[in-house]
């Protein structure tokens, strides 16, 4: 009894799954049913042939095998109406300069439409409850498949315009290339300004070839003098000028001569390679100073100055340092400018470091002036003679402002020695203009000083480059400002230095590598530089130096 009441409680309970799945399937049909009349309303945007279509589509899908193939068909295209539409409407929310393009998607979208209106496909296809023509079906299907792909070929060309992220990925691409080019240039620049600013000008030559044909074919015009005892005089104002520039050199001493006050009582002591030794001393014979004085000598004429005592010869007969300063420099200059740039022999040359040798090489001299070659002294300079040096050796225009131009910028601060001795942010001078005191120099023993640190330095670990740091090293806590209108710096290299300032300088310098008898010269400034030249020279003339 209780296994019958049991059992016919399970068949019951068997009976009312077998109706609730019933139930289900036929919630699911019918959800789906309704989801596909959605679908079919919302994707036909012609209410006539919508309505056809869809009444056709539901009347007879069973009965024509053409009619599920028309469905995809006509989706298809709807699809891309609407994708077409959608990229059209962006652009102009974009408001995108590509009217062209957008009345391209316009007229695509319309196509689609009036494709689907054609009377002979609304009656062979839309609007017939009957078969469906097999040729009107695959034109229709040609058709839009033609517009299908080339709206495709559209958007891929005009995706860029709307997809940020490819928009933001091509932005970088193109600056990372543009950077990538501006340093090539940048380089090249830089490579290209060393080699003109190292280069000598085809007219600087032609003067020094003119010079020495002339010495050659009239030797006895050029025999040596004696010298005059003015040289030594210490009571005159004496100049020291280092150079193998025939020209540059001319202008130093033309400018200091023209803007001095009393001229007959300035000496030029001038030092050039040998090479270079007759072509300035038949200059000065050719075209000499009015009243003034002026020495020619080479560096080989100071005998002291030898390997065993100088360290800079000393150091150019190490085989290490010459493969640094001459293996593989064209190789490894446009790789990277700065190695270029440390490893111009030029640092190492006799001319730039004889500034360090002025009192032994003037044993009576009290004071002397040192000038660059490629400065124009603008007013007289007797003035310099009397300043008060506060018992300093070295008198120079100081060149800091704000962070720039200490200690810290030329000197190797890590270096444990260099650390211990000097002030990272000590300001640092210029070269180019100075007024040594050299008696003081003696008292100090600059000399020894500055042998100590060249000596250091062999292996650049101390300063990279040049005589300066090795001047702010020896003259460190010796050295006196000067008011700023002495020396004025920059016309080599900065084009933004103020007219007024350089107007109201005593002496203007083209530091840089825009040197005035250039090309690569800064042109606003080289008048100032040209009005020395001696334009009526006439190896000047036939040289064609532009003046």
């Amino acid at each position: 009894m209780a296994v019958a009441v049991r059992g016919g409680r399970g068949g019951g309970s068997a009976l009312r799954n077998f109706f609730s799945y019933r139930i289900f399937v036929s919630a699911m049909f019918t959800l789906l049913f309704l989801a596909t009349l959605s679908v079919l309303f919302s994707s036909h945007h012609d209410s006539t042939i919508g309505n056809a279509y869809l009444h056709r589509s539901l009347v007879s899908i069973n009965s024509d095998p053409l009619k599920t193939r028309l469905d995809l068909i006509h989706k298809q295209a709807n699809d891309h109406i609407a994708l077409v539409n959608a990229y059209a409407a962006y652009a102009r929310k974009l408001k995108l300069e590509i009217a062209k393009q957008l009345k391209m998607f316009e007229d695509l979208a319309q196509n689609f439409s009036d494709l689907q209106s054609k009377q002979n496909y609304r009656s062979n296809l839309f609007d017939t409850d009957g078969p469906l023509d097999d040729d009107s079906l695959k034109q229709f299907e040609k058709e839009v498949k033609d517009k299908v792909k080339f709206a495709r070929l559209l958007i891929a060309d005009s995706k860029e315009s709307y997809d940020n992220q490819l928009k933001i990925q091509k932005l970088k691409d193109t600056i990372f290339a543009v950077n990538e080019l501006f340093v090539k240039a940048k380089k090249n620049g830089a490579f290209a300004s060393s080699i003109a600013a190292k280069s000598t000008p085809k007219s600087l030559h032609c003067l020094a070839m003119r010079l020495m044909e002339e010495r050659i074919s009239h030797p006895e015009k050029y025999r040596d003098e004696d010298p005059e005892p003015e040289y030594e005089d210490p009571t005159l104002y004496h100049y020291a000028i280092f150079s193998d520039n025939v020209i540059a050199v001319s202008v130093v001493v033309n400018s200091v001569i023209k803007n001095a006050e009393e001229p007959w009582k300035h000496v030029f002591h001038v030092v050039t390679d040998r090479m270079n030794l007759a072509a300035m001393k038949v200059w000065f014979k050719m075209r000499p100073i009015q009243q003034a004085h002026i020495e020619i000598k080479s560096v080989e004429d100071f005998t002291f100055l030898t390997s065993s005592y100088v360290p800079v010869l000393k150091q150019l007969e190490s085989a290490k340092l010459q493969n640094f300063y001459f293996q593989n420099s064209a190789e490894n200059a446009t790789q990277d400018v700065n190695n270029m740039k440390f490893k111009n022999p030029k640092y190492l040359s006799m001319l730039n470091h004889l500034r360090f040798y002025l009192p032994e090489m003037y044993p009576t001299l009290h004071r002397i002036l040192f000038l660059d070659d490629d400065v124009v002294v603008q007013k007289d300079l007797t003035a310099l003679w009397t300043i008060d040096l506060d018992g300093k050796v070295n008198g120079a225009v100081e060149t800091c402002f704000g962070s720039f131009h200490r200690y810290s910028q030329y000197l190797n601060f890590s270096h444990p020695l260099v650390r211990e001795k000097f002030n990272p942010k000590a300001c640092a001078w210029a070269f180019g203009m100075n007024i040594f005191d050299l008696d003081a120099w003696r008292r100090e023993r600059c000399t020894e000083q500055y042998h100590y640190w060249q000596n250091l330095n062999e292996d650049r670990t101390l300063w990279k480059l040049g005589t300066l740091p090795a001047g702010l090293m020896t003259f460190f806590s010796k050295t006196k400002s000067l008011d700023k209108s002495w020396h004025v710096l920059g016309l080599g290299f900065n084009p933004s230095v103020s007219m007024d300032e350089i107007h109201k300088a005593a002496v203007i310098h083209y530091n840089g590598d825009m040197k005035p008898w250039l090309d690569i010269a800064l042109n606003q400034y080289k008048e100032l530089w040209t009005k020395y030249i001696d334009s009526e020279m006439e190896f000047v003339q036939m040289c064609n130096f532009g003046v």
